[in-house]
């Protein structure tokens, strides 16, 4: 049990803290709000994520399975997601307070219910729970596993927004945050590849 255990947190770190749309979009939310302000959307994710590994431990993921159809709209709907945010991100403007009050940082609901959208975070419980529970773990067993990603991916991916949060006096510069929104950006249309194929 406890080499079970290992193994599930190394995974749970790997998986949370390697880049992808979440980590991309909270660099750049370190870089333009800061830690603080970016913290409802460290908590969206994790605390998203995990209600996600509960309801699909609880069986929606079955319902998934059986409709594959759900998850063409799903995986459209993400995409279509990731390509507004890239432009959003794209056309933002320098780091200054005013800039920052018209366009606020992500909030905690639009980034827990992002992780519906988020082709990552299905590999990432599927996954989970499929390698790490038994075939018929109890409702329990999934809430456990659930809590235990939370608290692995809560630091993973507020290390993303903390590094961004590093990079504001370097991209205090208006062309090099133009450049950083810019690349930033293109990273989350990057991902996009991940749903389309």
């Amino acid at each position: 049990m406890p080499d079970q255990f290992i193994a599930f947190a190394i995974y749970a770190f790997v998986t949370s803290i390697t880049p992808g749309p979440n980590n991309t979009m909270l660099l750049a939310s370190g870089v333009n709000y800061g830690l603080v302000r970016s913290i409802p959307h460290i908590l969206g994710v994790s605390l998203g994520f995990a209600l996600m590994v509960l309801v699909i431990g609880a069986g929606l993921g079955e319902i998934f399975l059986a409709v594959p159809q759900a998850q063409t709209v799903l995986r459209w709907i993400g995409c279509l997601y990731l390509l507004w945010l890239a432009w959003k991100l794209a056309t933002s403007g320098p780091m200054d307070n005013e800039a920052q009050e018209a366009r606020p940082p992500l909030t905690f609901a639009e980034a827990a219910l992002f992780q519906w959208v988020n082709p990552k975070c299905w590999i990432m419980a599927m996954g989970a729970l499929t390698t790490y529970l038994p075939e018929s773990a109890s409702l329990w067993s999934v809430a456990v596993l659930a809590l235990a990603f939370a608290l692995v991916n809560a630091p993973s991916v507020g290390s993303w927004a903390a590094f961004g949060t590093i990079l504001r006096g370097w991209l205090s510069s208006h062309k090099r945050m133009r450049a950083f929104n810019i690349v930033m950006a293109l990273l989350l249309v990057a991902s996009l590849q991940s749903i389309i194929s």
